[in-house]
C-alpha cells in the first residue's frame, strides 16, 4: 500500500480504499471476510454508502476481529442523506429527522463510536444544496462535528458547480467525486462539467488542501468493457487507478470489491509494470478541447536532462491555482524547467500534443529562473 497524507488533519490514508455500494450482495458473513481481507492488506480509508443494510453489520463483525492498526488508524466515509431504514435497500432522504435515526442506525451495526468523515451525501444541484442547509442537515452535522462525534465534513457530488458552491462556504474537508477518462471528458452519464472546469476544480482543491476520495473510477465498471465504453475500447483497472492518482488532489480511491478476491485484484496495481499503468492511448478518445493540455501521465519520460515533465506542470499549474505550497515543492525539485535544453525529445512523444519545450520555457520565466 502508498499512503497520502490528509492536509487538513494529518491523517495517513492508502491510495486505494474499499467503496462499498456492491459489497453486501452476498451478506453480512461475505461483507465482514472483504472487510477484513481490505484491512489486513493495508486498505484503511472506507465509504458507507453501500446498497444493502448487510453491510453495517458486516463491519461490525470485521472490527470486532481486526486487529492490525487498530481502529485509529481505520477511516470511513459515513454519509448524511444515505438512508437505510425504508428496508433492506439504501434509499435518500432529506429529513432530518430520517437522516439523525438513519446515521444513529449505523453507528449501532457497526459499533464505530466517531465518524471520520461525515459525508453530505449526494449534492448534485444547488437545490440539493440549499435544502440541506435550510432543513437542518448542515447544521446538525456541523454540531456533530463541535462534539467530536464527526471529525472532518465532506461531501459527494458528481458536479463541479455545486462543489465549487460548497467549497466556498470553507468547512469542506474531504470532497468524494466522481473522476475517470470518460467522465472528465464529457463521457457517460456522469461527464458533468467541461474538460476545463473539471480540471480547475482539481487544482483547487489541492490549492485549499481539500482531499479528493475518488468514486466511479471505473465508470461503473464501463470503461473496462469495450463494448460498454463510451470509448467504443476497454482501459485496465491499472490504467484508471492511475489516472485518478494523478490528479491534484487525490488522495485515496475508493474502489468496489464484493469478494477478497477482487480486494486482491485491486492490490495487484501496486506490483503491475509502469507499462501496464501507462494510459496515454487516451490521447486518442481525447476531445479538442484537451488537445495541447498536459495530464501529468509521463509518457514523455525519460528527460534526456532528468526533469520530471509532469510534476513541473502540476506544480506550475498549481501555484497559478494558488496553492501556497506548490511553489516550494517545485523548487525541491532536482531538476527545474530552466534546465530544458529543447531538444524536443518529449514533444515528440507527447501522446495529448503538448509543446513541452515551449512550456518548459513559459514555466521558467515564470519561476523567475
Amino acid at each position: 500500500m502508498e499512503y497520502r497524507i490528509l492536509p487538513h488533519g494529518g491523517e495517513k490514508i492508502g491510495v486505494l480504499g474499499l467503496g462499498t455500494s456492491v459489497l453486501a450482495e452476498a451478506g453480512e458473513a461475505a461483507a465482514a471476510q472483504t472487510f477484513a481481507a481490505a484491512f489486513e492488506n493495508g486498505i484503511n480509508y472506507v465509504d458507507l454508502a453501500g446498497g444493502h443494510t448487510a453491510l453495517f453489520p458486516g463491519l461490525g463483525r470485521a472490527l470486532k476481529s481486526a486487529v492490525a492498526g487498530g481502529r485509529d488508524e481505520l477511516y470511513f466515509q459515513m454519509h448524511f442523506g444515505a438512508n437505510y431504514l425504508a428496508g433492506s435497500e439504501y434509499a435518500f432522504s432529506l429529513d432530518l429527522d430520517t437522516v439523525k435515526r438513519s446515521v444513529a442506525w449505523q453507528l449501532e451495526q457497526t459499533g464505530i463510536e466517531y465518524i471520520d468523515f461525515g459525508f453530505i451525501h449526494c449534492l448534485d444541484s444547488i437545490a440539493d444544496w440549499n435544502e440541506y442547509r435550510e432543513g437542518g442537515i448542515l447544521e446538525y452535522l456541523q454540531d456533530m462535528k463541535r462534539q467530536g462525534i464527526v471529525h472532518h465534513l465532506g461531501f459527494s457530488t458528481h458536479t463541479p458547480e455545486v462543489a465549487n458552491a460548497v467549497l466556498d462556504e470553507g468547512i469542506i474537508d474531504m470532497l468524494m467525486f466522481s473522476i475517470n477518462p470518460a467522465y472528465d471528458y464529457q463521457q457517460g452519464d456522469f461527464g458533468y462539467g467541461e474538460v476545463a472546469q473539471r480540471q480547475a476544480l482539481y487544482r483547487r482543491c489541492e490549492a485549499e488542501g481539500v482531499g479528493i476520495s475518488v468514486m466511479k473510477a471505473f465508470g461503473a465498471g464501463q470503461l473496462l468493457d469495450a463494448k460498454l465504453s463510451p470509448f467504443k475500447a476497454a482501459l485496465t483497472r491499472n490504467q484508471c487507478i492511475q489516472y485518478a492518482l494523478d490528479k491534484p488532489a487525490v488522495t485515496t480511491i475508493v474502489a468496489g470489491a464484493k469478494t477478497p478476491e477482487e480486494v486482491h485484484d485491486l492490490l495487484a496495481y501496486f506490483d503491475s509494470a509502469p507499462e501496464e499503468r501507462d494510459y496515454s492511448v487516451l490521447s486518442t478518445f481525447a476531445p479538442a478541447e484537451a488537445e495541447g493540455v498536459c495530464v501529468y501521465c509521463n509518457h514523455c519520460a525519460p528527460c534526456p536532462s532528468g526533469l520530471n515533465i509532469g510534476l513541473i506542470n502540476k506544480y506550475y499549474d498549481l501555484v497559478r491555482a494558488g496553492d501556497p505550497m506548490a511553489q516550494e515543492h517545485y523548487r525541491e525539485l532536482g531538476a527545474h524547467a530552466s534546465d530544458c535544453t529543447s531538444c524536443e525529445h518529449c514533444d515528440n512523444r507527447c501522446p495529448f500534443h503538448v509543446e513541452q519545450s515551449a512550456r518548459m520555457q513559459e514555466i521558467a520565466d515564470y519561476f523567475g529562473e
